[in-house]
């Protein structure tokens, strides 16, 4: 087996003419026939004793070809592919040249079209940093001290907004008790809306044994047809109340919470990570813009099976997030009505933008000569090992070692684009500039 010739039909398309040996191909000629033979039926001889010669007689000499072929054409295209040096972005289509004196295959695929970039340095754009507020700043203390409270029985007032009311309830209308208007021991959070609008604003003011009636009309909206618009009465009781008590915001509630003594000290460090989340926010919506000024200076004549490819990975990746959450594509598909149509549909925008990064980021590396280092391999493994949890051994065991350094390479040409392009900090007020 042998390449005979590449070719280039069209821009983005490869043909390989590949020779095929003629004892290869009599042998898995051979090989088809004893594979079949035992399910045809020659008058005259018992089922899968009939010579190879009257079969082909009988069902033409071809009969047993479209097996050899099959048996014979992956390996065949395999080695011509490596002598060629060609790389398929999608599937071959395989046609038969000749199969007389000489077996040829003409193997036809796509291949990465020929990119231009015009322009990739020099683009002007606003990076939009907002500041830490105090709102923010309160917010974020104000769930960890939330996260830091403990309940605490109430025994000498009544219930109020914001208790947790613990209680047995039976709703009935027109003194007939409803399905589902029944509950026991239930905490029940006051001032909520958790239940029906002037249920809970009638529990404030009882005290922990108190047993009183709890009047209130169902919405007209309501989704039980049933019970909308009608009043009902709920008997209820009220064994306890529960109140989060929340710590104090002091020096004592930062060392409980944080590495600092004092609680100004912590907040400080609570608005200092909330600016850099807010500056990470800002350099992804920068490297975003400039991807898109990459997009509109790429010219490409892309395969279709690339953009198809590349839509058929997203929807793998996606099912294996979803594996890692308990579930699978199929389910997620049962739950939300949707199908795989719609799926690919969603996903295709996305796909199409990362084809084209893609494309436009390994041209850049090419015209910068952007070279990868072994220090550079060995951080990034590092990176994978510390992301997955794995050992570093295993992550160079599963990974390839050529997808590894053209991943690298890419992140360095958008470094590279970035560190050319003109980047000015402004608030959200200001004026944007455009790329």
């Amino acid at each position: 087996m042998s390449l005979k010739s590449v070719n280039k039909p069209a821009g983005n398309e490869t043909e390989l003419e590949i020779s095929i040996d003629r004892e290869s191909f009599d042998k898995a000629v051979l090989e088809a026939y004893k594979k079949n033979v035992g399910r045809m039926n020659i008058p005259g001889f018992r089922r899968g004793k009939a010579p190879k010669a009257i079969v082909e007689k009988m069902y033409g000499k071809g009969v047993f070809y479209d097996d050899a072929l099959n048996a014979l054409i992956p390996d065949a295209f395999e080695e011509a592919l490596a002598e060629s040096g060609e790389k398929p972005v999608g599937q071959p289509k395989f046609d038969v040249v000749s199969i007389e004196e000489e077996i040829v295959i003409k193997a036809t695929f796509p291949v990465k079209p020929e990119v231009t970039v015009k322009e990739y340095k020099g683009f002007r754009l606003d990076r939009t940093v907002a500041p830490a507020t105090d709102e923010e700043v309160d917010a974020e203390i104000a769930q960890v001290r939330s996260r830091n409270s403990r309940m605490v029985d109430v025994t000498d007032r009544p219930a109020a907004d914001g208790d947790i009311a613990v209680i047995d309830y039976e709703g009935s209308v027109d003194g007939v008790p409803f399905e589902g208007g029944k509950g026991e021991k239930y905490n029940l959070t006051l001032g909520s809306g958790q239940f029906i609008p002037g249920f809970e604003a009638q529990i404030v003011g009882h005290n922990p044994g108190d047993s009183f009636d709890v009047t209130v009309t169902f919405p007209e909206d309501y989704h039980a047809k049933e019970l909308a618009g009608k009043e009902a009465v709920f008997k209820t009781l009220l064994h306890e109340i529960k109140f989060n008590e929340l710590p104090e915001l002091d020096d004592d509630f930062a060392k409980d919470v944080s590495e600092f003594d004092t609680f100004d000290e912590y907040k400080a460090d609570v608005r200092a990570k909330i600016t850099e989340r807010h500056g990470k926010a800002a350099d992804a919506e920068v490297e975003e813009k400039l991807i898109d000024a990459l997009i509109e200076n790429l010219e490409a004549d892309i395969p279709e099976a690339m953009f198809v490819n590349e839509t058929e990975n997203q929807l793998r990746d996606y099912d294996n997030r979803l594996r890692m959450q308990g579930l699978d594509l199929g389910t997620y598909l049962k739950y939300t009505g949707l199908d795989l149509d719609k799926m690919r549909e969603q996903f295709r925008p996305r796909a199409e933008r990362q084809v084209k990064t893609r494309l436009a980021l390994e041209k850049i590396a090419q015209l910068e000569q952007i070279e990868v280092t072994s220090e550079d391999v060995d951080a990034e493994i590092a990176k994978i090992a510390g992301l997955y949890g794995m050992e570093e051994e295993k992550v160079r065991e599963q990974i390839s070692p050529d997808m590894l350094e053209e991943d690298i390479k890419v992140g360095k040409a958008v470094e590279l684009v970035k560190a050319n392009a003109v980047i000015t900090d402004k608030l959200p007020e200001e004026a944007p500039a455009e790329a």
